[in-house]
């Protein structure tokens, strides 16, 4: 095996011990459940983006579906489709936000549909 494979396969080890513990700890009674906790991280990385960025270019529509995903608690079906550059931007750095904070990249609302 490449030595350069070894830490990245340790890297990948170490998150799955992490997403495995935390997903232990949120089974407990009065603890979060696992959907409960990424939803919390979503809306807080949400609220940081508009702090940082506004909502300048983006419009009422999907403001409006992603607030209603929010208010789901995030269970709403993915509905929120990125019509201009501006909603791509927040859309892709939601994305982004939503993996670094361990949830995958299907977890945020993003889907046009015909």
């Amino acid at each position: 095996m490449a030595r350069s494979a070894i830490p990245l396969m340790a890297l990948v080890a170490a998150f799955m011990l992490a997403a495995t513990i935390e997903a232990s700890f949120a089974q407990q009674p009065g603890k979060p459940s696992w959907p409960e906790v990424k939803c919390a991280r979503y809306k807080n990385a949400w609220a940081e983006l508009l702090a940082r960025r506004g909502t300048q270019g983006v419009g009422p529509a999907f403001l409006a579906r992603h607030e209603a995903f929010l208010e789901s608690n995030c269970t709403r079906q993915a509905d929120v489709c990125p019509r201009s550059a501006e909603e791509l931007d927040v859309a892709n750095m939601m994305v982004i936000a939503a993996m670094n904070s361990g949830t995958a990249s299907t977890f945020p609302p993003f889907a046009c549909r015909k």
